[in-house]
């Protein structure tokens, strides 16, 4: 038997220290007290649980997985499940925190939860991978369920793993639970518009981020640093807006046309080259840390976290950033993107499309009736620029950047709620 040691937590530059930072300067602006300020940023529950799991080999396997509910204030907790080599509790409890605000901002009636598995899908067989979400599942069943923790896929988990998750669930109560997570194949309940749901979002918010810097997005230029599901869905939606897309990467290196890239080509490019474009021929291939520098209107980073830092944010020369991923730039940039007078469309906000779109899915799950892609479409993007709205008259009332402004409509909401439920 093994074990498989979780990744050692990160630098000093680690997500959950750029969120509490960023939670910190929030607070203090609002005025929190200090009682209030310990609720919020103490997670309500973290489970830790090993699951040891039966390789194809014969070998016996023991996995290390997490699952973090920091808030349920607002309803049941939500949040993905991420199995990567990567996942530590220090990232599972940031992104639960992120997943809070992140509800809060979009007002959607739910907490934050987020979990993971520290393991590595691609050197894993199907069953394998069925094996360790079924005993993931099995771990957590006093977690899981569609009035308390909604889980939902992250980095390495899709359609498929969140039908072994609700199908093991169901088994458990006895019938058939669909909303107990999101993120399903749409013949098991899951919602039309949910794949393109978070890059939707994406180019909503870098729509309203247009308008208030009166660029004109038939005139706009863009790059889109990550090609996966966020980034190319973003992509393909501001070209079809009229925004000229200069540059895309992924892990082969980034692809750069001055003229614009056809990107319903390097999509279709990327599904036929096993998920890459090494090889792309409607570009120009350059560094990948390269596609940073261009000088466009809107940068969208949606890869990673951290990989806009203090070390390439002096060279960044778009005039707005939006984050479609979770935690893109750290803390210690801020303030140096701000100086640059560049606004930034936060990840609490910009990527929320695809939480709003898993809430109408159990909305749907739970009255037993499917909407029409329209009208998720039309409600995603109504509440996609209301919320933009909202953060954008609160960074005007308090003198911030939207991102501070985002951290402030989640947490007021939050608090408020805890101080007319009462009950500490």
């Amino acid at each position: 038997m093994s074990y498989i040691e979780p990744a050692p937590i990160k630098d000093k530059e680690n997500p959950l220290e750029s969120m509490m930072q960023r939670f910190d300067k929030a607070v203090e602006l609002l005025g929190i007290s200090e009682e209030m300020y310990h609720i919020l940023k103490v997670p309500r529950k973290q489970v830790i649980v090993g699951l040891p799991v039966t390789m194809d080999s014969g070998e016996i396997k023991t996995f290390e997985g997490y699952r973090v509910i920091h808030s349920t204030i607002l309803g049941p907790s939500k949040g993905g499940i991420r199995f990567d080599p990567g996942v530590n509790l220090d990232e599972v409890r940031a992104l639960a925190a992120w997943m809070t605000w992140k509800c809060a901002v979009v007002d959607i009636p739910y907490g934050g939860a987020k979990g993971g598995v520290a393991c590595n899908p691609r050197e894993m067989s199907a069953g394998e991978i069925e094996r360790l979400m079924r005993a993931y599942t099995t771990a957590m069943l006093d977690v899981f369920g569609p009035d308390q923790d909604i889980p939902a896929p992250d980095m390495g988990t899709g359609p498929r793993e969140m039908a072994w998750l609700m199908d093991e669930y169901s088994k458990s109560k006895g019938m058939t639970v669909p909303a107990v997570v999101t993120g399903k194949p749409l013949v098991l309940g899951g919602s039309l518009g949910r794949t393109e749901a978070t890059g939707r979002g994406v180019m909503v918010s870098a729509l309203a981020g247009m308008e208030k810097l009166r660029i004109n997005p038939y005139r706009a230029t863009a790059v889109v640093q990550g090609f996966g599901n966020v980034g190319s869905h973003a992509a393909l939606l501001l070209r079809e807006r009229g925004v000229a897309i200069h540059a895309i990467s992924d892990i082969s290196g980034a692809y750069y046309n001055d003229k614009g890239i056809d990107v319903a080509a390097a999509v279709a490019y990327r599904d036929n080259n096993k998920g890459s474009l090494e090889g792309f021929s409607g570009a120009e291939m350059i560094s990948g840390d390269d596609i940073f520098t261009i000088p466009v209107d809107v940068l969208v980073p949606a890869a990673k976290e951290d990989v806009i830092t203090r070390r390439n944010v002096e060279s960044i020369q778009a005039k707005m950033i939006v984050e479609g991923a979770n935690g893109p730039t750290s803390f210690k940039a801020d303030d140096i993107i701000n100086d640059k007078g560049i606004m930034v469309v936060p990840d609490i906000l910009a990527n929320a499309g695809g939480v709003t779109v898993s809430y109408f899915e159990w909305v749907q799950n739970r009255i037993g009736y499917k909407w029409t892609l329209e009208r998720v479409n039309r409600r995603t993007d109504r509440i996609m620029k209301d919320s933009f709205d909202k953060v954008y008259e609160t960074s005007l009332k308090y003198k911030v950047s939207l991102r501070i402004a985002a951290y402030i409509v989640a947490i007021d909401k939050v608090s408020s709620t805890y101080k007319y439920r009462g009950g500490f």
